[in-house]
């Protein structure tokens, strides 16, 4: 009897085994941000069969031995990972190769060259941080909403030749708020990422996809990479709405900055992460700076006020603005530029 029962476990058992097979082909996660760890915890959760991992080289002046959270989760977990400097290197696409990937999952890394994302025989899929065909490129994420955009989105789309042009498999939208910055709007993004990601897979497995063409917009907006000398705040911008909407769509990260004069002398740069709009008819000249009081700190703008909650001042830590206030030693005569 003992036996018996025994026997029919081990068969059991074996049926799972084949079923797991069938169902979680041999997976290739390629990624290099916090942003993609989202997807890749969700499928190791899910015990998606992860053959391997593709991820950055580390940066050995940072701290934490630079290592990228794609890493450090495969050292955590006992998943083999890779860290070509070269995509094209021969050592590195030999031992692609040995994984025998049957697809590619690629969330927030590099341009692959077809010898990496031609390999696997289900392809290699692609997270765009947009509703493409808009905003394809490096910062979707900043762009929606530095151009004032109230809905974005993710999707998922097979890996061609031409960047961020693939079919598309699957899209889910998602509402922008009016004060949203781009680090919440991330974080909301994130938070979609895994599921997206999960539901791709599925399709692709059974077989229940039908990818489509993007379409052709004739007025296209895109995402390119965001430089230092593009975070620079215009004051003079006739808009009040657009100054709002790049501080916010570069908060926290690369971050809007200007620089900060005392009697047209001195002057520092100030990073600002928070702001409110004061809209108000006024004859003062643009960017001139005023301390109401030990909280209130506003900016003239064109069509009224800019008014700082939260800033940061070089060499100084992230504060709010009566921390900001307190800070700065002369409360008159200054302007920002």
């Amino acid at each position: 009897m003992n036996f018996s029962i025994k026997l029919q476990d081990k068969i059991s058992e074996f049926k799972l085994q084949i079923n797991y097979m069938k169902k979680f082909p041999k997976i290739v996660f390629i990624g290099s941000t916090y942003f993609s760890l989202f997807s890749l915890k969700e499928l190791h959760m899910k015990k998606y069969n992860i053959v391997g991992i593709i991820t950055i080289p580390d940066f050995p002046k940072k701290k934490d031995k630079g290592f990228s959270p794609i890493k450090k989760y495969a050292i955590e977990n006992n998943i083999p990972f890779l860290q070509p400097i070269n995509l094209l290197d021969d050592f590195f696409l030999k031992n692609l190769k040995i994984w025998n990937a049957d697809i590619q999952i690629v969330v927030s890394f590099k341009i692959l060259p077809k010898n990496v994302w031609n390999l696997p025989k289900m392809g290699s899929f692609n997270l765009h941080a947009s509703l493409l065909p808009q905003y394809r490129g490096a910062a979707p994420i900043n762009w929606v909403i530095i151009n004032g955009e109230n809905k974005t989105g993710l999707t998922t789309f097979f890996i061609e030749k031409k960047i961020d042009y693939g079919k598309i498999i699957l899209q889910k939208e998602v509402k922008i708020e009016k004060n949203e910055t781009a680090g919440e709007l991330e974080n909301k993004l994130k938070k979609m990422s895994g599921s997206i990601i999960i539901e791709t897979l599925e399709k692709i497995i059974e077989n229940k996809i039908k990818p489509t063409d993007q379409k052709n917009i004739n007025f296209l907006k895109y995402a390119p990479k965001i430089y230092n000398k593009d975070c620079r705040i215009q004051w003079d911008n006739p808009s009040i709405e657009s100054i709002y909407n790049k501080i916010r769509g570069l908060s926290p990260h690369p971050t809007a900055w200007t620089l900060l004069f005392f009697n047209q002398k001195k002057f520092i740069r100030l990073k600002i992460f928070i702001v409110n709009i004061i809209r108000k008819k006024h004859f003062f000249p643009i960017g001139l700076i005023f301390i109401i009081s030990s909280n209130k700190m506003k900016i003239s703008v064109k069509e009224g006020f800019i008014s700082i909650i939260e800033a940061q001042i070089e060499g100084k830590k992230r504060m709010n603005v009566k921390n900001l206030i307190n800070g700065i030693k002369i409360k008159k005569n200054i302007f920002v530029q």
